[in-house]
């Protein structure tokens, strides 16, 4: 509730005020800097206690590769709703290029083009420990899955060394249920600024493509995903947002997904699923689950064509668009990034079209919030799904959070009961909890 008054006061301040709206930039920047830090800490920890708490290794490639694979699936259905819708509205036409516009299109295209090749090296840190000081999330992707996979080897010599990543987990998210009280603060600038940049006159002139977009956005989630997610995990979609709502609260302030990535982490081990799928899908679905940015790349690029008046032919858009995913990869949490992929495929596959990116700039942010949400979104589906898929869940336990009567511990993030234990692995290669037992196991049963 704090949250949601404090972004209804920074919209009020930022057409009251523009001018000292703009001055309140920091507070919101200042927050996604806090979360962030945490990024790293909180994917090593769930990777490598969900690898390494695993006995088969196959086990792991499995869950992997199965999510990897759905991830493909749901890229190419999502840019594929976003050329069919963005081809029907036509939303670029009648638009002029202004000076200033074509400046600020050229601007972000330097420095954004990147080859495959430097994406692939670009995932191998510097040293083990810079993944950590860089902020990189495939870097620290890669480490983590490296260490997990040699305290999986070690057997019972690398428990000891599992307990201790699990206190190091718990000591973590215990700093960020810290962080989370500053929430409302952070939010409150981060749209405060928003609504003093930009103002009424860039919303209403780009209306077309920014209803559009979120139309697009909502018509995946509700109809493609949340069919899917009733088909084959047999849950209610609107039922799983209203048990995320918190973090869409936090996405839609700071137009970040990567503020509610430790959040997600922590509520899907709450809902049922079990840690290996938690700890390999939901980082892997921030690097290669972009629903929203496939969608926005697609209708962006169409747009930007169309307003140049230069139109792409179906056989440029789908090449364009299948390298603009691909270069995607390892950004989808920072503000902006689909902006400066956006303006790097065109100047690597149609130059003459970059000074229009200029022309979407005003509303890239709002934009930007319906790109986190929808990827959000994305990887909680995929989560309940590879859980369902490889039979890692918990469906009595996911029902009852659902409902609502076993409620989530915001005070620490965690499960007092299983966090900080290797959970036992069955001989046919399951993980189950360790059963509760003394004041956690009376905590656990409501008591």
């Amino acid at each position: 509730m704090a949250v949601v008054a404090a972004v209804l006061a920074g919209i009020a301040l930022g057409f009251a005020a523009p001018g000292v709206a703009r001055e309140l930039k920091p507070l919101g920047t200042g927050f996604v800097g806090l979360i962030k830090m945490m990024i790293s800490p909180v994917i090593f920890c769930t990777i490598v206690l969900g690898i390494g708490s695993v006995r088969k290794a196959a086990k792991v490639g499995a869950v992997g590769g199965l999510a990897l694979g759905y991830f493909l699936v749901m890229s190419t259905v999502a840019l594929a709703i976003g050329l069919v819708v963005g081809n029907v509205l036509d939303p670029g036409s009648g638009l002029r290029l202004t000076e200033e516009a074509r400046s600020t299109g050229a601007a972000q295209a330097e420095g954004a083009g990147e080859g495959t090749a430097d994406f692939l090296l670009g995932v191998i840190p510097t040293t083990l420990v810079s993944a950590f000081t860089e902020g990189e999330v495939l870097q620290t992707l890669l480490v983590a899955l490296l260490v997990g996979f040699a305290l999986q080897a070690m057997g019972p010599a690398g428990e000891p060394v599992l307990r201790g990543v699990g206190h190091v987990q718990r000591l973590v998210f215990r700093v960020l249920a810290m962080i989370m009280w500053v929430a409302p603060a952070g939010a409150f600038g981060a749209i405060a600024a928003v609504v003093g940049e930009t103002g009424v006159d860039a919303l209403t002139s780009l209306a077309v493509i920014m209803i559009g977009f979120y139309a697009t956005c909502l018509l995946f989630v509700f109809v493609v995903l949340g069919t899917l997610l009733k088909l084959v995990a047999g849950v209610n979609l609107l039922a799983l947002l209203r048990y995320l709502g918190r973090e869409f609260l936090l996405i839609l302030s700071t137009s970040s997904s990567e503020s509610a990535l430790p959040r997600l982490i922590a509520k899907m081990e709450h809902l049922g699923v079990s840690r290996p799928v938690v700890g390999i899908t939901v980082p892997t679905g921030y690097s290669f689950n972009l629903d929203g940015t496939a969608i926005y790349l697609t209708m962006a690029s169409l747009f930007v064509a169309e307003a140049m008046g230069e139109p792409l032919p179906v056989g440029q858009q789908i090449s364009l668009l299948v390298f603009m995913v691909v270069a995607s990869k390892g950004a989808a949490g920072v503000t902006g990034a689909g902006l400066a992929t956006l303006a790097g495929g065109l100047q690597s596959h149609r130059p003459e079209l970059v000074d229009g990116v200029g022309l979407i700039v005003g509303i890239d942010r709002f934009m930007s919030e319906a790109r986190a949400l929808t990827n959000f979104t994305g990887n909680a589906v995929a989560t309940v799904l590879v859980g369902t898929w490889t039979r890692e869940i918990d469906k009595e336990r996911a029902g009852e959070v659902l409902a609502g009567r076993v409620p989530f511990d915001e005070r620490t993030l965690l499960d007092h009961a299983t966090h900080g234990v290797p959970r036992r692995t069955a001989d046919d290669g399951t993980t189950r909890d360790p059963a509760p037992a003394g004041p956690a196991a009376e905590e656990s049963a409501g008591v």
